[in-house]
């Protein structure tokens, strides 16, 4: 309290107003009252205003929650007393009929404290056979409640059971192929590496081949190679070439026997002329044939 009134500026006697001064009053008031019960003296501190809306509003709670107790409490005692005074009534006439407690046997001493512990048990005020009737059906009611929450429970254990059984099941079978796999590694790993030597092997093996190829492209490229120059053209060209070394060879024969014969100028440039002009026929005949021979393949 005298931190809460250290941090804080005084009051002064000309700010204070008639409420502030019955607000006061009444703090002090339930101060003293709190500390008198516990047998102390109120401690000195300096009151400011937020120490004084503070403790004002602790002692209207403490007050109200103080006559609420002092209302329950007198309750309480009322009805106690009227307990008692039922008591009393219920004894004398258990005295009058001859039912007093000392007077009855042991049976029947332990038979009524037997029903009034099951009275107590139901949580029923009498022990009229209704009140037992319906105690005792709000019992069964809750047990059949508990019975259909237990099967309940027991379905749902049932089905978490079997869900945990497959789990197992399936971990099991994990940790199988688990092994496995660690067993296969080595060889897989060796497969692996063989794999990758033949890779390189093989990637050499793909440039070499690209080079060749672009090579015998080059070669074809010199040669006047075209895609349309293909077997069947090739083999019908050489049938022509046949032809034309089986037309040519007679004339070729014929040159030669004039070998052996004495030069004649006149007769020899007049057959040399003649053999020119049937060689040109036959190479044009040749260029007519490869012309047609490739038209016919575009």
């Amino acid at each position: 309290m005298t931190d809460l009134a250290s941090s804080a500026d005084p009051l002064t006697p000309e700010s204070k107003s008639g409420s502030d001064h019955a607000r006061i009053a009444e703090v002090k008031s339930w101060l003293g009252s709190q500390f008198d019960a516990v047998g102390k003296e109120v401690p000195h501190f300096e009151y400011t205003p937020r120490s004084v809306v503070h403790l004002h509003a602790l002692a209207t709670v403490s007050q109200a929650k103080t006559q609420a107790a002092g209302i329950v409490a007198a309750d309480l005692r009322q009805k106690a007393a009227e307990y008692r005074s039922q008591a009393v009534r219920i004894r004398e006439i258990l005295d009058n009929v001859g039912l007093a407690l000392d007077s009855l046997p042991p049976s029947a001493t332990s038979s009524a404290q037997v029903l009034a512990n099951v009275a107590n048990l139901l949580n029923i005020r009498d022990t009229e056979m209704s009140s037992f009737l319906v105690a005792m059906g709000d019992i069964s009611l809750r047990k059949t409640g508990v019975e259909e929450k237990r099967a309940k429970v027991q379905k749902e254990s049932k089905a978490l059971l079997e869900y945990t059984r497959k789990a197992l099941a399936r971990l099991t079978y994990l940790k199988r192929t688990l092994a496995q796999l660690d067993d296969e590694v080595g060889t897989c790993d060796e497969q692996m590496r063989h794999w990758k030597k033949n890779l390189a092997l093989m990637g050499s093996k793909e440039q070499q081949y690209m080079e060749q190829e672009s090579l015998y492209k080059a070669k074809l490229n010199r040669v006047g190679y075209t895609p349309e120059i293909n077997h069947g053209v090739l083999i019908e060209m050489s049938e022509h070439r046949k032809e034309l070394e089986r037309k040519t060879k007679p004339i070729l024969d014929t040159l030669r026997s004039y070998q052996d014969l004495p030069p004649d100028k006149a007769l020899a440039a007049l057959a040399i002329e003649d053999k020119r002009r049937h060689y040109a026929a036959a190479e044009k005949y040749l260029e007519e044939v490869l012309h047609s021979a490739l038209t016919t393949t575009d």
